[in-house]
């Protein structure tokens, strides 16, 4: 077995005797072939599994909202037909158990090693589904450029990154801005959550998706579908049906 160790991994037993890695769900201290989670937290990761469902409850809850507005512009009139959007998460976010730390670490904590390992779990069931076949463009929820300075990085664009590589789609950071900064969403009630966010995104200049059939949007955590829901509205701008808007989070809030 020690033959069989290559350099990298002579490295990593050397870093872990000086500063061993920790699970970043529980905690505990990692074996040499662990990355970033212990075999037993991979082993019990509340998986949705939703990327091999083309209707779910991530789905139907943001459906509804694109439904919701699609009657209110209609108002006794037709409504306008658009194509069902898919929805897929790897997890169920629970902020009772140590898996919220997953979308923590990389958000708050600066740990984007672990958005990418677990961005990378995610899409590969996208792949295997076979639902995402056809997507040629990733747009990640943009931050305000405030937040985005003080934080270093946007986390939505770091699972994007990972995302539009595997897919074989265009990463677009052009398409999108965040026109004004936003109480964070935690503790906000649903009907808050959508007017906190109403206004807040707006198309860049000369945005243009030309060409596009299948567009990703893509954040850390679906709570309500506020945030998501508010950029898709901006996209249909000029990205109208029957182009198809799909989305994609690392978690979601539910079950």
């Amino acid at each position: 077995m020690i033959n069989r160790l290559s350099s990298q991994d002579w490295l990593t037993a050397f870093l872990d005797v000086l500063l061993p890695r920790k699970c970043i769900v529980c905690g505990g201290v990692l074996s040499l072939r662990e990355k970033h989670v212990c075999i037993k937290c991979l082993g019990d990761l509340p998986r949705t599994f939703y990327s091999f469902m083309e209707r779910n409850r991530m789905s139907e809850r943001f459906n509804d909202l694109v439904q919701r507005d699609l009657d209110s512009r209609s108002a006794g009139g037709t409504a306008i037909p658009v194509p069902y959007s898919l929805a897929a998460a790897l997890f169920y976010y629970r902020a009772s158990t140590g898996y919220r730390n997953i979308t923590k670490s990389l958000k708050y904590h600066g740990n984007k090693a672990a958005g990418r390992y677990f961005a990378e779990m995610l899409v590969e069931e996208m792949v295997a589904s076979g639902l995402y076949h056809d997507v040629d463009a990733v747009i990640p929820v943009p931050l305000h450029w405030s937040r985005r300075w003080s934080r270093g990085y946007n986390q939505a664009e770091v699972i994007g990154r990972v995302m539009a590589k595997i897919l074989g789609a265009e990463l677009r950071l052009d398409v999108l801005k965040r026109k004004r900064r936003t109480r964070t969403q935690t503790k906000l009630s649903i009907e808050r959550k959508v007017a906190n966010v109403s206004g807040a995104f707006a198309l860049t200049k000369n945005a243009s998706l030309a060409g596009k059939s299948h567009i990703l949007l893509v954040d850390d955590v679906f709570t309500t579908g506020a945030t998501v829901h508010a950029c898709y509205e901006v996209i249909r701008k000029i990205a109208p049906p029957p182009v198809k808007i799909s989305v994609a989070t690392l978690a979601c809030v539910g079950e």
